[in-house]
């Protein structure tokens, strides 16, 4: 059963029928103009052992019944983005972050957002991860996809190609690392975790003949992490079966080199979890999908294993 709750100060009320048992799970509905809204309005459809928070404009969440909603700036227009609407975007979030933080939910799962609009609205949002680490106050954290059979994690995010080897420092993987192991040990109930870490040059840098940093930087960071990890691996054999049955994660250096990988094996069902916070978060592995809002079309698969995946870890963590 799926209910609709409203920011402070909002009046709500549960959605009509009986209360599953489990986690309490805020669900965001994203960018307005995009298709998150309507993906949430599909997951009425599904039975989950868990009770659901929709949070949102009504008009927008209007599947869920006996609620009322903080409306968005602007009416939406599928497909069309107005960045008016960036502030009541960034609200919903913070709605999910301080019930999480309180106990209220036990986990969060976030539609897509677009970071673009909400930039051009004129405020610095660089994306979920990010956002979500402020203001949650957490040291340090990691983006990981998990489908297909694969845990991919990065090292950095959402920069740009240009930018990734000078913010590939000795720490970061250090911690990185440690945040990884601590997640799969806590959350995934993973004994002795695995890592596989990738190289960030063709041949891992070819003993310094195509770049310093995983002589110099990567492995020193390995050896420093005191986690079960190797590496630095080439990337183009890491991702080969026979090395992947032996492990439980990868890390890679950055978006691009890891992340295709794990989309092509998880056909539109791959999950975003943001490792390092304090409470359990996940998220669809695609975007707002603008030409796609209004249409039907949309596939809520990562969405449902969003919620499923926020489920069995919120419940992890509670054991």
């Amino acid at each position: 059963m799926v209910e609709a709750a409203p920011r402070p100060g909002l009046r709500g009320a549960e959605a009509g029928g009986a209360i599953a048992a489990g986690p309490v799970i805020a669900l965001t509905s994203g960018e307005p103009a995009g298709v998150g809204p309507e993906l949430c309005l599909r997951l009425s459809a599904e039975r989950f052992p868990a009770r659901l928070v929709a949070i949102g404009d009504r008009a927008l969440l209007h599947g869920f019944p006996e609620a009322e909603h903080g409306p968005a700036a602007r009416p939406r227009v599928r497909g069309k983005l107005d960045p008016a609407n960036s502030l009541y975007v960034l609200a919903v979030l913070e709605r999910a972050v301080a019930g999480c933080l309180r106990g209220e939910y036990d986990a969060m799962v976030t539609a897509p957002v677009q970071k673009s609009v909400i930039n051009d609205a004129g405020i610095a949002f660089t994306g979920h991860t990010e956002f979500l680490a402020e203001r949650a106050g957490a040291a340090h954290v990691v983006m990981m996809l998990v489908g297909g059979g694969l845990r991919v994690a990065l090292a950095t995010t959402h920069l740009p190609l240009s930018d990734v080897p000078k913010a590939i420092t000795r720490e970061s993987i250090v911690r990185t690392l440690r945040v990884l192991d601590h997640d799969l040990r806590r959350r995934f109930r993973i004994a002795r975790p695995r890592i596989l870490v990738a190289g960030l040059n063709p041949h891992s840098g070819e003993s310094g003949h195509l770049g310093t940093e995983d002589l110099q930087i990567i492995a020193p960071a390995i050896k420093e992490s005191g986690v079960d990890a190797s590496g630095p691996i080439p990337a183009d054999t890491l991702f080969v079966p026979e090395r992947l049955k032996h492990a439980d994660a990868v890390l890679a250096m950055y978006h691009d080199q890891g992340l295709p990988v794990l989309k092509y094996a998880s056909f539109g069902r791959g999950v975003n979890v943001t490792l390092g916070l304090p409470f359990v978060r996940t998220s669809v592995d695609h975007g707002t999908a603008l030409d796609l809002a209004g249409t039907g079309k949309a596939d809520p698969g990562s969405l449902i294993e969003a919620v499923r995946l926020a489920i069995e870890l919120a419940k992890s963590a509670a054991s």
